[in-house]
């Protein structure tokens, strides 16, 4: 469990920084790892604002693609203010985890289904982070207003729609929903 309270606690240091009255409409998370590799996850949590929304759509962006698509997001949407989970002690704290959890596998190794099973518990500590910025009311606390967190995995851009679900309540997303694949299809 201490690896969800590192990611947790950083998410609350990041987002208690960010400006109260930027037009800060979106907390957004990252999941990313480096070099593809789901022994070594990051999030990188950022936020974008009105402004942001109204840059992307002048240079063309739809409406939803201009206030939801990472695609369009600035720099502190796409990179964050801050990554989590490479720093030593979050690192530390995860591979700690991921071999008591029997997840870990050197080099060399035969992943087996580790590789799946470490990114879906690396979503679920992102999104347990989340929740947990709502329900403490962190994000409200911080920004004055309760705003939805996005989450979006850079290696299954689908999955952000189920994760965002997971993550706030049904009331902050519902613009965001609209253009899940399973309503697009409709």
């Amino acid at each position: 469990m201490a690896f969800q309270e590192h990611v947790t606690r950083a998410a609350v240091e990041i987002v208690k920084d960010f400006p109260v009255d930027d037009g800060i409409y979106a907390v957004t998370f990252r999941i990313d790892s480096v070099d593809q590799d789901p022994r070594y996850p990051y999030v990188a949590i950022g936020c974008t604002t009105e402004a942001d929304c109204a840059e992307a759509t002048a240079t063309g962006a739809d409406s939803w693609e201009a206030r939801w698509s990472y695609a369009c997001f600035p720099v502190t949407g796409l990179e964050g203010v801050r990554s989590v989970g490479l720093e030593a002690e979050g690192a530390e704290a995860h591979r700690q985890e991921a071999e008591s959890r029997q997840l870990w596998y050197e080099d060399g190794d035969e992943p087996g289904s580790a590789d799946e099973r470490l990114v879906e518990w690396f979503h679920e500590v992102c999104v347990g982070a989340a929740r947990h910025l709502h329900e403490s009311g962190r994000i409200v606390e911080a920004l004055g207003r309760p705003v939805p967190v996005i989450l979006y995995d850079m290696f299954d851009p689908e999955a952000m729609f189920e994760l965002a679900s997971a993550a706030n309540p049904a009331a902050l997303i519902t613009e965001f929903m609209a253009e899940e694949p399973t309503t697009r299809a409709q």
